[in-house]
């Protein structure tokens, strides 16, 4: 996805009020070999671009006064309460080193599943986004997974599914194997057959007959 923006002279509180009140909404890039930029963009073009999920998981193409640049969307700062972008921060990207992101996990096809066809399941999503460690050429918009496979008392893990190649999973702590994907079986409400109620009422309370 290509980006333009513009350099921003002025900085501090005073010059980003103006800006956002012209229509503009400040931003930085910062990383690599050069040093932190000041930026401005269309805010209203960058609105319509956050909206797109691959702008938040993608390698951008980023023009500023001619030159254009790799980035990677790192931070949005949006207004309490008003449809507004704050700020917004890019970080360059090398081509020659690994990056961590974090990417959407596209889940299809659990009508499919024995799970939910047969044993009338309830598929449940814990996880919908990964992140993953990769060079910049190899990273994925996003990382489809099937769950045409899933049965019943059984859950996708992360094992349980194939990276693109050149991606690798990055975990944390002891959670080296997540859960992704969990399957619930469906209620079932015990009841008591009308026959056992209805002998149930019939039967005489005890004690309660007349002595002859």
């Amino acid at each position: 996805m290509n980006i333009v923006a513009f350099e921003r002279a002025k900085q501090g509180t005073g010059a980003s009020r103006r800006l956002r009140n012209s229509g503009r909404t400040p931003g930085i890039v910062y990383g690599g070999s050069a040093e932190p930029q000041a930026i401005e963009l269309d805010h209203n073009a960058l609105w319509h671009a956050l909206k797109k999920e691959a702008f938040h998981s993608s390698v951008l193409e980023m023009e500023v006064a001619g030159t254009t640049s790799k980035v990677l969307l790192r931070d949005v700062q949006y207004h309490p309460y008003k449809q507004q972008v704050l700020h917004v921060d890019f970080q360059r990207v090398d081509a020659k080193t690994r990056l961590h992101m974090k990417v959407p996990l596209h889940y299809s096809n659990a009508e499919e599943s024995s799970a939910v066809k047969v044993d009338k399941c309830t598929v449940n999503p814990v996880v919908t986004e990964l992140d993953v460690a990769c060079m910049p050429s190899d990273l994925p918009e996003f990382i489809a997974v099937d769950l045409s496979v899933l049965k019943k008392g059984s859950s996708l893990h992360l094992k349980d599914i194939k990276l693109p190649k050149g991606v690798s999973a990055v975990t944390h702590g002891s959670a080296n194997n997540p859960v992704l994907v969990s399957v619930i079986p469906p209620l079932v409400i015990a009841e008591t057959p009308a026959a056992d109620a209805a002998a149930a009422d019939a039967a005489p309370a005890k004690g309660k007959g007349k002595k002859k």
